[in-house]
């Protein structure tokens, strides 16, 4: 109990686990984490918080992923249709390489929708905000992202519009609470810290209370996705079982990592200030001018290395998922930069992604926002960027447990700059805290001068 009030109130989770390697003199030590009695059989793990021991997480040879991507406890199948989604399944399991396939033509047989549909969500979001500026002096980017979000990617990967279906503009509130009765476990929502504690650290939320809410979302991508079930039956999976993964894959997984990471990295960029939005827009603006004015594949891959960079710098400095989890297959030995570790078959290895990605004997200012760290020679340091549960120089497969939409991650994230600074010269920003991620106010857009 004393663990977990500190991780979540009296010190906070970076706090606790600084004191715990200050009293352990190791980035890797034994721990107790949340969310512990009841929800948790066992919440003891082994941290890892450098960029060497980290990377054993990904290992599926050693490092079982069978019920661990929340951690120590697991959320409630009723929250997703009585399945385990793939996210939960091992590579071992029958079921993870038909799913990961699946996931894999989902993201391919639509990719010329991406760009376009992309354009016309952000185009309409940043009109949204800049009548709401206009109107108010501030605006906020948070909510005008969660349905940009959502309806690029039902535009792009699903073909239709949600304002056009039963579900209308009700996606983004619907899948924030159905994400908050999960993860509620492992999160603070500013309540009295006692009372929080007991509400949603202690016992499950129920699924029955949000079960219309999911109800309404699963109608959606039923009705929206009858190529894609066509495609699992051909697998032998159920349209069912099929449509759970869709929605879990669309909305928890893509949806919740653009609601996390596009304010984080416009957090992080706004902060650069007016010199490092000058060079972003300076370097986007000519590579669309070299392209007849159009924004190409081949303009975003070979002339736009700063923009490239500050994505996977937001990447580095703040990942979006930032704790991951695996159990050990056998007994083995873990090595940190200057020490060896036992680790018994069994037992849960807790990684602190923030930590390993700011190791200071892999990157120099590793606390610093660098926006070119990663241009030219920086390139060779992209091993050490993990967002993706895997290096960014490796790539998902059906027998890894790598995001099987990391490359489209980064695409749509370097869009978004793209967006933003072929209408604007620079912006101003305030920024708060939220449940998830970081709460961002926009003060200011200038729009572009030419």
């Amino acid at each position: 109990m004393k663990d977990r009030l500190d991780y979540f109130y009296n010190k906070g989770r970076d706090e606790f686990l600084k004191s715990k390697m200050q009293k352990y003199q190791s980035t890797v030590f034994r721990a107790n984490v949340p969310p512990g009695p009841f929800l948790s059989k066992n919440p003891s793990v082994i941290v890892l918080v450098d960029g060497k021991s980290f990377p054993i997480l990904f290992d599926v040879s050693k490092v079982e992923k069978k019920d661990v991507f929340t951690g120590t406890f697991m959320p409630s199948t009723e929250f997703t249709g009585g399945y385990r989604t793939l996210s939960y399944l091992d590579p071992s399991e029958p079921n993870h390489a038909k799913l990961k396939r699946l996931m894999f033509f989902l993201l391919s047989y639509r990719r010329d929708k991406i760009m376009p549909e992309f354009h016309v969500s952000y185009t309409d979001m940043f009109e949204s905000l800049e009548s709401q500026l206009a109107a108010e002096g501030k605006a906020n980017f948070g909510e005008a992202n969660d349905q940009a979000a959502f309806n690029f990617l039902a535009r792009s990967l699903y073909g239709t519009n949600p304002a056009d279906t039963k579900l209308g503009l009700d996606g983004p509130k619907l899948i924030g609470k159905w994400v908050l009765f999960q993860l509620s476990p492992l999160l603070t929502l500013g309540l009295p810290k006692l009372l929080e504690d007991l509400l949603i650290h202690t016992f499950p939320l129920p699924p029955a209370l949000i079960k219309a809410d999911y109800k309404r979302l699963y109608d959606f991508f039923y009705d929206s996705s009858a190529r894609i079930l066509d495609e699992g039956e051909k697998m032998d999976l159920s349209r069912e079982e099929v449509c759970h993964n869709l929605l879990f894959a669309t909305c928890f997984n893509s949806f919740g990592g653009m609601k996390l990471f596009f304010p984080s990295m416009l957090k992080w960029i706004g902060r650069g200030g007016r010199q490092l939005h000058a060079k972003l827009a300076a370097e986007i603006r000519s590579a669309v001018r070299t392209n007849s004015g159009k924004v190409t594949m081949a303009g975003i891959e070979q002339q736009m290395p700063l923009t490239k960079s500050v994505v996977y710098e937001a990447l580095r400095i703040e990942p979006p998922v930032p704790l991951q989890y695996g159990k050990a297959k056998t007994d083995m030995v873990i090595e940190s930069h200057d020490s060896r570790f036992i680790v018994k078959e069994g037992e849960v290895l807790f990684g602190y992604q923030p930590f390993a990605t700011k190791d200071p004997k892999i990157f120099e200012r590793p606390e610093e926002f660098v926006a070119d760290r990663f241009v030219g020679e920086g390139e060779r340091l992209l091993k050490h960027v993990l967002w993706s549960n895997g290096p960014e120089t490796e790539n998902p497969t059906l027998g890894n447990k790598q995001c099987a939409g990391k490359d489209f991650v980064v695409f749509i994230s370097r869009l978004l700059l793209i967006e933003l600074f072929l209408r604007y010269d620079s912006f101003e920003i305030e920024v708060g805290k939220s449940p998830l991620g970081a709460s961002v106010t926009l003060t200011s857009l200038k729009r572009a001068s030419l």
